[in-house]
């Protein structure tokens, strides 16, 4: 495994990282305890320190499973959680105030069965409560020592920006892939300049970058890959094929599997910390650790720049 610090701090994180939204078995279809257990233990075994979870991932379950992963290996982990989004199904609402954002942190901590959060992360941006007030809010966290870092996901760079006016802004995470490029266009420039380091979410599409769909999956209206990611049906499904083909060429042609490629191609470029890429069980979560241990070839990086 390969580490990178993150800016301006005490924390090497590394390159690949555990996701856990699979884990509340809601939206990504059914999710053993004992499977997602074992899926941390393997990631911390082959390297991986980094755990992003969530409140609303399982509305709950998720931060559950990950803190009773963790018994007796609290000092191996780095433990990303967030705050921000309330409700369920479609009725989730985003709200970054103070009373709420107080809720979330012991809501969350007791779930960890954790003292401290190394890096709390706001999930969504929050157009209806000053950014003062939230960031007063976190920063008040960190003083009481509840967490270490402060992160953003999901924001614009006009968004970053206000934050940065109140807070000392550690990370962004942000929607990144093969599939999904637009943070290139000035999210990530403007944090490499800021120095705030990128996390990337949905690193695989979903899943669909591992190669496995031949032909146009079909999901349950309740499954993400039905309404979140949009690589799996008509148009989206077609261009991602390009790509998939892409992969495809050069994991038959360097013997490495398709799933490492594309996450391989993320984290060799500049500006991104590490790559979360989630995984229900061992066997996944050890695949994908696995991708730290090769470089792409800057050939082979141009290609798939090109594939979209």
């Amino acid at each position: 495994m390969q580490y990178k610090k993150l800016p301006n701090a005490d924390l090497n994180i590394s390159v690949i990282s555990l996701g856990t939204w699979v884990f509340g078995g809601d939206v990504f279809g059914k999710a053993e305890e004992k499977d997602c257990i074992e899926a941390v233990h393997a990631a911390i075994d082959n390297g991986i320190n980094l755990i992003d979870t969530a409140p609303i991932y399982g509305y709950g379950a998720s931060e559950k499973i990950v803190g009773k992963a963790i018994k007796g290996k609290r000092d191996k982990v780095i433990i990303a959680t967030k705050c921000g989004l309330k409700g369920k199904g479609p009725g989730i609402t985003i709200d970054l105030s103070a009373n709420f954002i107080k809720q979330e942190i012991e809501n969350s901590l007791k779930r960890l069965e954790t003292d401290y959060i190394d890096l709390y992360q706001c999930h969504w941006y929050d157009a209806n409560t000053p950014m003062q007030e939230t960031m007063n809010e976190l920063c008040g966290l960190q003083k009481q020592g509840k967490i270490k870092y402060i992160g953003i996901s999901n924001f614009t760079v006009d968004a970053i920006k206000e934050a940065q006016k109140y807070a000392d802004i550690k990370t962004l995470q942000g929607h990144y892939s093969l599939l999904e490029r637009s943070i290139e266009k000035d999210i990530l420039p403007y944090c490499q300049q800021k120095n705030i380091g990128i996390i990337t979410y949905g690193s695989l599409g979903g899943g669909i970058l591992s190669g496995k769909y031949e032909k146009e999956p079909k999901f349950a209206g309740s499954d993400a890959r039905s309404f979140f990611y949009k690589f799996y049906k008509g148009a989206g499904f077609e261009q991602s094929k390009k790509t998939i083909a892409a992969l495809k060429e050069i994991s038959e042609r360097i013997k490495k599997p398709a799933a490492q490629i594309a996450l391989n191609w993320i984290r060799q470029k500049p500006g991104i910390l590490s790559a979360i890429a989630g995984a229900r069980n061992s066997i996944q979560a050890a695949a994908n650790a696995a991708s730290a241990d090769w470089e792409l070839s800057p050939q082979d990086i141009k290609l798939l720049d090109n594939a979209l």
